[in-house]
């Protein structure tokens, strides 16, 4: 992988934080003439440019406990747009404990559970954080802007407080009347400005619970969340910020009954969206895995990526070469 990266950082950065200005690469035509001209005439060439779409940040959404199979049947329509026009697989895989912290850690390490030892599901804060370099500590120290607007306390233990400019949770598990919403708190970062945010919305989940996964109630809370997922890809439009934004649409796991956790396909098999500059749109082909949004967030942001990682950028996405190795989860 570190040998891959290299070569592809020896063409030119995919992408970078801060790109320098520089004019766009030339592509000279030359016009053919049925007569020759005289000789005292040269021909004009004819100048095409062809700019390099910008990535200027990346925002990573996660609908907590969403199956591939809930986005139809909940009538998901911002998710639906964005696979339309961009790479998508309903049939991406989780790690075990396929469960919310454990999950979400891999999901933004890049590591399988054994190397990053996130394996409780609450928040307990005397276990510490997630052990290793992750996506926000690589976009932090390279002196870009990161927020996370989460659904539950627990996603503190993904980060260390430093890595994150701005970290806020709304938990409704925690009986606290909360004065704000995920909307709001991801509106305001959107207004400040960020270059990696994540926003998880938990209510699938919770419902999930409750009623049981796929029940009526779940997919309602998915539909609500769905449109908040609208208001927020409408504020980057209104911002002029959309165009150059990497939109990444995931979940931590699936589920069944009323619960999850364990290595049924139900569990374990969740959505992989990523839609903006650069993307080539359709159905991929290539097995993706939790740990590859963290390599493709920071791959898309031309940050290098940690030899510990087990997660690898989705290239098939970007219409680049697929390397002759891939990693089969944890």
């Amino acid at each position: 992988m570190t040998l891959f990266i290299v070569f592809l950082q020896s063409c030119g950065s995919f992408a970078s934080p801060t790109p320098p200005t520089v004019a766009p690469p030339l592509v000279v035509t030359l016009v053919p003439s049925g007569t020759p001209p005289p000789a005292t005439e040269t021909p004009s060439p004819t100048l095409t440019f062809t700019p390099t779409p910008a990535i200027s940040r990346v925002l990573i959404v996660s609908f907590d406990g969403l199956r591939p199979d809930a986005i139809a049947q909940a009538n998901m329509v911002n998710v639906m747009a964005l696979m339309q026009s961009g790479a998508y697989t309903l049939n991406a895989q989780t790690i075990m404990p396929s469960s919310t912290l454990p999950a979400h850690a891999s999901m933004l390490t890049g590591m399988c559970p054994a190397k990053h030892i996130v394996r409780w599901n609450e928040y307990v804060p005397q276990n510490g954080y997630a052990r290793g370099t992750d996506v926000f500590d690589l976009v932090h120290g390279a002196g870009l802007q990161t927020a996370m607007v989460v659904g539950k306390e627990k996603l503190r233990q993904v980060t260390e407080p430093p890595s994150t400019d701005f970290f806020a949770f709304v938990d409704e598990t925690d009986k606290i009347d909360d004065f704000t919403s995920i909307e709001r708190l991801a509106l305001e970062q959107i207004k400040v400005g960020f270059n990696l945010m994540l926003v998880h919305f938990p209510n699938g989940d919770l419902a999930g619970h409750e009623e049981g996964w796929m029940s009526r109630e779940q997919l309602k809370a998915y539909t609500k969340d769905d449109k908040t997922f609208g208001v927020l890809l409408d504020a980057l439009k209104d911002r002029g910020m959309y165009e150059d934004t990497i939109i990444i649409v995931t979940s931590d796991h699936g589920g069944h009954d009323s619960s999850h956790g364990t290595d049924a396909p139900e569990d374990m098999t969740i959505p992989w969206i990523i839609s903006g500059p650069r993307v080539y749109p359709g159905q991929l082909g290539t097995q993706v895995h939790t740990m590859d949004t963290a390599a493709t967030a920071a791959f898309v942001l031309g940050l290098p990526l940690p030899a510990e990682w087990d997660g690898v950028p989705v290239f098939e996405a970007f219409g680049l070469p697929i390397p002759p190795f891939r990693t089969f989860g944890c």
